[in-house]
């Protein structure tokens, strides 16, 4: 039985997270109406899982977190609007220790929860089993960067070399956070990131990549040439494709297909960039989430000689996907999400 704390100012959000969850047999459910009640029911209910609104009064829901990552470390999930402010609050979140967040459909006072209760539903599910890590060093060395790092970046000549994909869900902002700002400016290869996360959010974490990361970080909106020492964030609610063009390789953006359970679709991705590098040419790295979104084109490519990585257990949030490659005998190497950067770098030197 999962015990799932919910935790929202709104009585209207907390009945329609409530009634989400209502036919969910294994979940049992407690609501309370804001941070101060939520500590409370930390030690009397010792939840399994919490879901905690950003905007609340007397204690906003990133005070609660912190206090709860302190007090009784707990897997939470972040009910966030789609704003540009609540995307950037809710990365906060995840660099403090949140596994994950769900976004309300039309504003802070949502009344289509339902339209996301199955996917609400699966994140409960996974962070019930996923592990908690408090990123207090994560956030002091972020911090840093924001103060160090340059925001006129070098400028790179075109003509690449080799690809870096990288597939990641449930868990992967604050892992891509603890990876990408390793990178050194000199790394030579372009990154295409495939992270399953809604539009809105894709473009404002593109943004905090970059004032984090050595190389220049930005969101695939239209075709793009990739160019030898920048990251790209594929845009949410699309996949992206890459493709070769005479003046080389670019990534671009298409619907989401049906064919693809996640999106933007991991698998899409390694798949198209198969048919524009040699296996040779191509790293994959499949980093925390739920599901199995990339494994099998990924196995394929280390077949076919390219490289691969898997997260290990150790360190990612939820092992769905970095296990399903190494079940595959996908892997070429299992590392955790701290020595990635550093075979990055040695691999593409």
């Amino acid at each position: 039985m999962i015990k799932l704390l919910i935790v929202d100012d709104s009585a209207l959000m907390r009945k329609q997270l409530v009634n989400i969850f209502n036919d969910q047999d294994d979940v049992e459910i407690s609501a309370c109406r804001n941070g101060v009640e939520a500590l409370q029911e930390l030690h009397e209910y010792k939840p399994d899982v919490i879901t905690l609104d950003i905007n609340m009064p007397e204690m906003d829901g990133l005070t609660c977190l912190s206090k709860i990552m302190n007090e009784r470390p707990s897997p939470v999930i972040m009910v966030s609007s789609l704003t540009h402010r609540g995307a950037m609050a809710t990365y906060e979140a995840l660099a403090m220790g949140a596994v994950d967040f769900i976004a309300k459909p039309d504003g802070t006072m949502s009344q289509k929860m339902e339209l996301v209760g199955r996917e609400l539903i699966a994140k409960v599910r996974s962070a019930a089993m996923s592990k908690v890590r408090v990123h207090t060093k994560l956030k002091s060395e972020v911090r840093r960067s924001l103060q160090t790092i340059r925001h006129n970046k070098p400028a790179r000549h075109t003509g690449t070399i080799g690809v870096v994909l990288i597939g990641v869900s449930t868990g992967g902002p604050g892992t891509l956070q603890e990876i990408l700002p390793l990178l050194s400016q000199q790394f030579p290869w372009p990154i295409v990131v495939a992270q399953h996360m809604p539009s809105t959010f894709t473009k404002s974490f593109s943004e905090r990549l970059d004032t984090m990361c050595n190389l220049n970080v930005r969101e695939v909106t239209g075709p793009t040439q990739l160019e030898p020492g920048n990251i790209y964030i594929a845009k949410g609610d699309a996949d992206i494709v890459l493709g070769r063009r005479p003046s080389g390789v670019t990534a671009g953006c298409k619907p989401m297909s049906s064919q693809y359970n996640w999106h933007p679709s991991v698998e899409l991705m390694v798949i198209s960039a198969m048919q524009c590098y040699e296996p040779s040419e191509i790293i994959a790295v499949q980093l925390t989430g739920m599901g199995d979104d990339g494994a099998k084109p990924m196995a394929e490519l280390y077949t076919l000689g390219g490289r691969t990585i898997a997260e290990s257990e150790e360190t990612a949030i939820v092992f769905g996907m970095p296990k399903e490659l190494i079940a595959r005998n996908g892997a070429t190497m299992v590392l955790p999400a701290g020595r990635i950067a550093a075979q990055l770098e040695n691999w593409t030197a």
